[in-house]
Formats: structure tokens, C-alpha cells, sequence
């Protein structure tokens, strides 16, 4: 992995993305739907891509609002859309082309009040409280959501997420036939979309406004204790990083009385005040050094400082004692400080972990006595138990994490944050020591991991081989020295493929997953024995592999 010499600098003139270019080819491309990377794609965070390549345009919003109208009517759901959208520079232009579909199909949508940004939190939540209470039968005036964002992705991404009845991200069946759906209209060159003007959708009866913004603030006392962090008047920062939860700080400072600076107030789309990421990229992303550094700078001004990606649903977490904390590390002392101090949660309520999570979560939830719920990557995994309050935690390795109420009832189903940042606070409060402390004293208890992410080349083939391998196909019996206690293909907590590998002993780990658009594959290891017993897990997991995947 070869490190740009612009890492961790403020981007040059050069990297900047070029606006008016990028929105007049939002207006102008027309994809074509017979070239796989134009076609829609929803992944595990909805369908992303560019303007300048024809892979998020005009004409990708326009088909995929339709197939979600069409869906809606095919499922009976009939009840409003909240619709949301960060600050990329493609998200308020696809804002506008989805309501002039919904509109012109007779959609209650719900839009910003003040035409604000609105975090992919505030839709999940808004969702939720709408639907408390209704009943889960057909036609019963259940709500749903878009949410338009990218998430972290540089500057020229679009991004365009639905979230179902339960609030959180659609799962794969869902998504497959919205994107199946999308795609016959793109084939048919938009004949079969029904649209109207913005000007007529934005005054159409079906068109409401919502203060997600003041609804979500006012309802967080209910999830954090916000008396307690008023109470201990700690120094907070806050750098929203130009996203869509720019406003949101400020009102949370002012509705609960904090001690809280809002850094940075800017919201420019070619995200210009950020730190180039590791690669070159513009890329806002709260679990890299390289691109948070302005955040990393507050560390000794403030006792808590936090950051948030465009749509809010990651958190970056800074404290005086360690800088940015990883988010695995900070996943860790959430999980551990939620629940022994959140006496309401259910006594069953489960740990949610992706398994390419840090194995410091397994021995964290053991200690608890708490189950352990491990799926693949995608937050959707999560988006059942949190809603039904027997999952108290989900979060992803990438700093995507929601969690329960305090009285143990569903909070968000998507991820959030800005509940993890303001835990970070909550913890300062309590406890009287941060985070980073917080962990130091897990691993003084449980032992400290050291972890990397490598890539390896495989082309199709053999990327194809590896996403279906089975555990029989594996006949090592030791790794790294250790014996093999568990080879996994699917996630032990919901049964679900992995798509790759995960090799456990004792004090290690590996999984290896192939790349979707590039010809490699990754291998995230783990090791509690320290960095030499890590290099040597590596260099067995991709031999063990390589072997597997191997021509026959």
C-alpha cells in the first residue's frame, strides 16, 4: 500500500473536484444499461458512483425512484417517505429529481424543514417513531426512507440509500429488486418513469416538511445521559467535516446546555478544509489518521473531541490521553461501558459484531456474559435485533455503530454518529476518564491486539473460488503456531455467507474477502501475541488461500 505524498495534507487546488462539471454531467449523461458499470448497483450501502463515469446520474435517481414507488405499491406500503440528503455536491440535484418522481406517484414525502441536510440517523429515527406503534400488516400507513449520500466516499460520489419499514438499510432482497427494477427502466431509456416538475412536486398536496433536525436533538436525553454531561460541564469539540449534521451540534450544545465548540461550520461540496486520505483521495472518512487531522488537532484543547462523516452515520473519536482512537478499540468500551450502565436493556440483549471485528469484542461480551451475534459486513445484519431490542449494540469495524434507548426500545436501525461521539462524552462524564483509558485498562485486563488489512492479487476466477470456499476445503490444521479452532464460511450469528473466509485460534484470526471492484482480495487479520506473531499469521492466511484458490 503506497502512501500518497499529499496523506494527511490539506488537499491542493489539483485534487479539487470541479462542480459546475460534475452537476451539468449529473443533468446530461445517459447511462447505458447493456455496460455493467453503468447500470444500478445497490451494494451494502445502497448505489454509488459518479457523474463523470455514467454511474450516478439524472437518469440512475429517476429509475430507482420509480422501482421504489413501484415496490411500495407491490408491498402495500403506503404510509410517508422521509426523504434525506447530505452535502455531496450530487446529493441536493438527486434530492430533487427523486421528489419529482415520488410526487408525480403520489408519494407522501416528507422533506427537511428548512431545506436542511439531513443525517441518515434522523431518517432512520424519524421512520421509527412514525411507525411506533402501527401495525406491521399491509396497508396499514407504514412509513419508509431514502436517504441520498455517498457516506464517506470523495466528493464526485452519489449515493442513494432506502430504508425500509423497520428504518434501517434495505436488506439484499429488497435492494435486488429495487436495483433488477431500475435497471428494466434504464434498458427502456426512462420511457416507463412518471415525473413531474420540482416546482409542482415541491407544491403538491403529497409534499409535507418535517423538522427532523429539532425532533432528533430533543428525543437524545432519551438515549444518552445528557445530564450527566451537562452536569460534568466537560471542554467538547466538534468538527461536522461539512456534513449534513452541520446544524445538529450546534442545537444539541444549546438544547442541553454543553460546553461544546462547533469547530469547523463550513459546508463546501469540494470538501476542500479536509485532509487527503492515505491514497490521494478527498475522503472523509472518521477512521483514518490520514484524512482527520484537522480532528486529531483538537486532542489537547478540548477532554473529548468528535468528528462525523457527510450523512453522520460514523463517528470519530479524539481524546488528550490517545489521539484518534481506532474505531474497533472504541467499539470495544462502548460495548463494555453500555452494558454494565444501561440497567434497563433486556438480560438477553445481545452484542452485534461484523466478522472482521476486532476479537478484543468477543472477549469484552464474554466477560459481560452477554451472547455474542457476529454476521457479515453490512449494517443491515443488525437492523431486526436492534428494532426488536434483542440486539443492545451493533457496529462495524469501519466506525458505523447504533445502540438501544436507555430504557432498552429501539433507537435507530441504521447507523448513527452522533450517539457513539456523545457516549465518548457520556463515558468522560461517568467514569472521569475517556476512552482511550477506558481501553487501556480493557487490555491491561484482556490482553491488546495488533491488526493490519493486506491485499493480494486474484483475478476473477479465482475471487470467484474464494467467495465460495467451504470450510472442508481448508486441511491446515494450525495457524501461526496455534492450532485452528474455527474455520467459518458463514457468520455463526445469523447463518449467512461471508462471502470469503474466517480462520480462528486462540490469540488470532484471519478473513479473507475478495475485493468487488478490483482483482484482489484483502485478508484482515488480528493477533493478541504481538506484531511479529501477526506478520507470521498474515503470511500463512495468504499461502493457505493462495492454496485454495488455486487453479485445479
Amino acid at each position: 500500500m503506497s502512501i500518497s505524498p499529499f496523506a494527511g495534507k490539506l488537499a491542493p487546488a489539483e485534487l479539487l473536484v470541479d462542480l459546475p462539471r460534475l452537476v451539468t454531467a449529473y443533468y446530461t449523461g445517459q447511462p447505458d444499461a447493456s455496460v455493467a458499470t453503468q447500470r444500478v448497483s445497490f451494494g451494502t450501502s445502497g448505489h454509488r458512483g459518479s457523474s463523470f463515469d455514467l454511474s450516478f446520474n439524472e437518469w440512475h435517481v429517476l429509475a430507482i425512484s420509480q422501482a421504489i414507488c413501484l415496490y411500495r405499491q407491490a408491498n402495500g406500503i403506503d404510509g410517508p417517505l422521509f426523504l434525506g440528503a447530505d452535502t455531496h455536491a450530487l446529493s441536493t440535484p438527486a434530492a430533487a429529481t427523486a421528489l419529482e418522481v415520488l410526487a408525480a406517484n403520489g408519494v407522501n414525502v416528507m422533506i427537511s424543514q428548512d431545506d436542511e441536510y439531513t443525517p441518515t440517523p434522523a431518517v432512520s429515527h424519524a421512520i421509527i417513531c412514525y411507525n411506533k406503534g402501527r401495525s406491521t400488516a399491509p396497508n396499514s400507513g407504514l412509513a419508509d426512507g431514502i436517504v441520498i449520500t455517498p457516506s464517506h466516499n470523495p466528493p464526485e460520489s452519489g449515493g442513494f440509500k432506502y430504508n425500509p419499514t423497520n428504518g434501517g438499510p434495505a436488506d439484499s432482497h429488497i435492494t435486488k429488486w429495487i436495483e433488477n427494477k431500475a435497471n428494466e427502466l434504464l434498458a427502456e431509456k426512462i420511457v416507463g418513469v412518471t415525473r413531474m416538475s420540482h416546482e409542482k412536486a415541491l407544491r403538491a398536496d403529497t409534499t409535507h416538511r418535517h423538522d427532523y433536525l429539532n425532533t432528533y436533538v430533543a428525543d437524545l436525553k432519551n438515549v444518552i445521559d445528557m445530564d450527566a454531561i451537562r452536569g460534568a460541564n466537560l471542554r467538547l469539540g466538534v468538527d461536522p467535516l461539512g456534513g449534513a449534521g452541520v446544524r445538529y451540534w450546534s442545537a444539541i450544545g444549546e438544547h442541553y446546555g454543553l460546553n461544546l465548540d462547533v469547530v469547523n461550520t463550513f459546508v463546501d461540496p469540494t470538501f476542500r478544509f479536509m485532509s487527503v486520505d492515505w491514497d490521494g483521495k478527498i475522503r472523509m472518512d472518521p477512521s483514518s489518521s490520514f484524512a482527520m487531522q484537522s480532528l486529531i488537532g483538537l486532542k489537547d484543547r478540548y477532554q473529548v473531541a468528535f468528528a462525523c462523516d457527510p450523512d453522520h452515520d460514523r463517528h470519530g473519536i479524539v481524546t488528550p490521553t490517545g489521539g484518534l482512537l481506532a474505531p474497533n478499540n472504541y467499539l470495544a468500551v462502548s460495548i463494555d461501558y453500555l452494558f454494565q450502565n444501561r440497567p434497563d436493556w433486556r438480560a438477553d440483549a445481545a452484542v452485534g459484531k461484523t466478522v472482521v471485528s476486532s476479537g478484543m469484542i468477543d472477549r469484552v461480551t464474554q466477560r459481560l456474559g452477554r451472547r455474542l451475534y457476529e454476521v457479515p459486513v453490512g449494517f443491515k445484519f443488525f437492523a431486526e435485533g436492534l428494532y426488536e431490542g434483542t440486539l443492545g449494540f451493533g457496529g462495524e469495524e469501519s466506525a458505523g455503530a447504533s445502540f438501544l434507548r436507555r430504557d432498552g426500545s429501539v433507537w435507530t436501525t441504521d447507523k448513527d454518529g452522533l450517539i457513539p461521539a456523545l457516549l465518548a462524552a457520556e463515558i468522560r462524564a461517568r467514569k472521569g476518564r475517556d476512552p482511550s483509558e477506558m481501553y487501556k485498562a480493557l487490555t491491561d485486563e484482556l490482553g491488546e491486539p495488533v491488526s493490519t488489512r493486506v491485499e493480494a492479487k486474484a483475478n476473477f476466477e479465482q475471487k470467484a473460488l474464494l467467495s465460495k470456499l467451504s470450510p472442508e476445503q481448508v486441511t491446515s490444521t494450525e495457524l501461526a503456531g496455534e492450532k485452528i479452532t474455527s474455520i467459518l464460511s458463514k457468520a455463526p450469528g445469523n447463518d449467512q455467507a461471508i462471502g470469503g473466509l474466517k480462520v480462528m485460534t486462540e490469540n488470532g484470526w484471519f478473513a479473507a474477502r475478495p475485493s468487488g471492484t478490483e482483482d484482489i482480495y484483502k485478508i484482515y487479520a488480528e493477533s493478541f501475541k504481538g506484531e511479529d506473531h501477526l506478520k507470521r499469521l498474515v503470511a500463512e492466511a495468504q499461502v493457505l488461500v493462495d492454496a485454495a484458490i488455486a487453479p485445479k
